[in-house]
């Protein structure tokens, strides 16, 4: 498989709820603040759930900062 193969089946699979990686950042600071106090921020925020799920280095940034408020 090359790589223009890859990323089409890549964004193929992306879940239709998933905001991006812009949209994420904007709410990334109310999401881990959600999920550190356990109030339900994937239920809250699936579209930003989908795209944490999807993309690592949105993920790595939400686990950082959900270490830093001791989540």
């Amino acid at each position: 498989m090359n790589e223009s193969t890859a990323r089409i089946e890549r964004f193929l699979r992306t879940d239709p709820r998933d905001v991006g990686c812009e949209q994420a950042m904007e709410m990334l600071h109310i999401y881990v603040d959600l999920a550190a106090a356990g109030g339900g921020a994937q239920a809250r925020y699936p579209g930003v759930a989908a795209h944490l799920r999807a993309c690592g280095p949105c993920a790595e940034d939400f686990d950082g900062l959900l270490a830093a408020v001791g989540g």
